[in-house]
């Protein structure tokens, strides 16, 4: 249901409001530029309780590392509060089960179950058109390294829309008989090429980026935006996205927020790589 513009501007400036509290109480009279999360590695630190209120970094053995009430007061002003989805109820289940004294959940930047999308600008036969990169980070000898894992491109999903109504497009099971001469059907019409393949093919829009800029069709020009998905909290998902704006609330924020099973997270990873 479409809000009235009243309710709209109470739910852009209220959370605002309340946010700046949090962090009047967590920062004091510490400056704005304190209070923003500027970078992805000071989130991990901030979610973890590992980095003081000045910017200082705690280490294992100091008395304020990963401190209850100090995750309690960051996890608290680590959403943007712009964002109306996310609600009081579902943030306080989330730092609830975060900060759950028997098991409680921090972010491990080498882990795993976290990925960055990052949308870019190519020019595709001499067109500026935006594709979608999925980067995960790979161990390599004692250190690690971004590696391209997925991609999105909606030129590359529309020529492998798959067709499953088959039709008359199969290979008859005695085309061996014939040397399978019966081929120049399935090469007929290139729409359909994919209708012949196993029933469990899925296309590999990776290698086929990887051909395309290779034979010159893709030129890279710009990164317009990144964002980071995470698993790394049981039962739940979270999205963080960059805030480019006045105030505290701003930097590297929680954006999205839902919790899952994992029936649920299979599917939301398919939403997400648009498969």
């Amino acid at each position: 249901m479409r809000k009235t513009f009243f309710f709209a501007l109470l739910t852009m400036i209220f959370p605002a409001a309340l946010h700046a509290q949090a962090f009047n109480s967590l920062l004091g009279d510490e400056s704005v530029f304190i209070a923003q999360t500027k970078q992805v590695n000071q989130f991990f630190r901030r979610f973890n309780g590992e980095e003081g209120t000045t910017g200082d970094r705690f280490y294992s053995g100091d008395k304020d590392f990963r401190s209850f009430d100090l995750r309690q007061k960051y996890l608290h002003v680590l959403f943007d509060y712009q964002n109306s989805s996310i609600t009081d109820p579902l943030k306080d289940a989330f730092i609830s089960d975060v900060l759950d004294p028997e098991s409680p959940a921090f972010l491990n930047f080498h882990d795993g179950q976290w990925f960055a999308e990052v949308t870019t600008r190519f020019l595709y036969q001499g067109k500026d058109e935006e594709l979608t990169l999925f980067l995960k980070l790979e161990q390599e000898n004692l250190g690690h390294k971004w590696v391209i894992s997925n991609v999105y491109f909606r030129h590359f999903q529309l020529m492998f829309s798959m067709n499953t109504e088959t039709g008359s497009h199969f290979l008859h099971p005695l085309s061996h008989e014939l040397d399978f001469m019966n081929l120049v059907r399935v090469f007929k019409e290139k729409d359909y090429v994919e209708l012949y393949t196993e029933k469990d093919y899925l296309p590999d829009y990776l290698t086929l980026f990887l051909y395309e800029f290779k034979k010159g069709s893709l030129k890279f020009k710009t990164v317009s935006s990144v964002k980071f998905h995470f698993f790394q909290v049981p039962g739940w998902y979270f999205e963080l996205s960059d805030f480019n704006r006045p105030g505290g609330n701003s930097g590297w924020l929680i954006s999205g927020l839902m919790k899952i099973n994992e029936e649920q997270k299979n599917i939301l990873l398919k939403y997400i790589y648009h498969e």
